[in-house]
């Protein structure tokens, strides 16, 4: 049975490039990102870890650690790591996991056997200090994850963890957000105190609260 949004991340120990880590022990109190490549030295996967590299910054503001899988070896990992540095101008700073045994693969159902019988797809799990799974997106192995999308949904769940709100379609942080259903119009008027625009009585918007 795959993983869904609320259970909790399965714990595992591995090698990694920056020695053996805890799934657990290594987010600690802190969100985070787990992200599955397909093998090691591969064009797609480059541009995605360079990537995330250079959003180091933009996760350590959210609070989320990020931890790479590979169905390759330390070594590899560590040259690879190299060229990556090399054609970003970056530096790595997040452990990439190595995966020979396809241990950590399957236990997060990476490998998607009518797509591939050994190479992962380009998995993307969000977990919350709580160690419960709170996104999933699964792309095709020819496909580049867009990061944009990425932070945008972590800002969007770390919001409405702490107000009673859901963001709408193509939100971004900054814009309004939508009052939770729960509370009700004259309630929400006390809680939102930057105003309460009804479109519907089951559609208001606020400005975000955070702001």
């Amino acid at each position: 049975m795959s993983l869904q949004l609320g259970d909790t991340a399965p714990d595992f120990q591995a090698e990694t490039t920056l020695g053996t880590v805890g799934f657990h022990q290594y987010l600690g109190n802190s969100w985070g990102l787990l992200l599955s490549h397909p093998a090691d030295f591969t064009p797609v996967c480059t541009t995605e870890i360079g990537r995330t590299s250079q959003l180091q910054n933009e996760f350590d503001k959210r609070n989320v650690k990020v931890l790479v899988v590979s169905v390759d070896g330390v070594e590899d990992h560590h040259g690879w790591s190299k060229d990556i540095n090399e054609i970003h101008q970056t530096r790595i700073g997040f452990p990439l996991i190595a995966d020979k045994g396809r241990e950590v693969s399957n236990l997060y159902g990476m490998i998607h056997p009518k797509a591939s019988g050994t190479m992962t797809v380009r998995s993307v799990f969000v977990i919350d200090p709580d160690k419960k799974i709170r996104l999933t997106l699964t792309y095709p192995a020819s496909t580049g994850r867009n990061f944009d999308e990425i932070l945008r949904v972590i800002d969007s769940i770390q919001l409405v963890d702490n107000y009673k709100v859901a963001t709408p379609a193509d939100w971004n942080p900054g814009d309004d957000v939508i009052i939770s259903n729960a509370i009700s119009t004259e309630d929400a008027i006390g809680q939102f105190p930057k105003g309460v625009r009804t479109v519907k009585s089951y559609l208001r918007y606020t400005p975000n609260p955070k702001d």
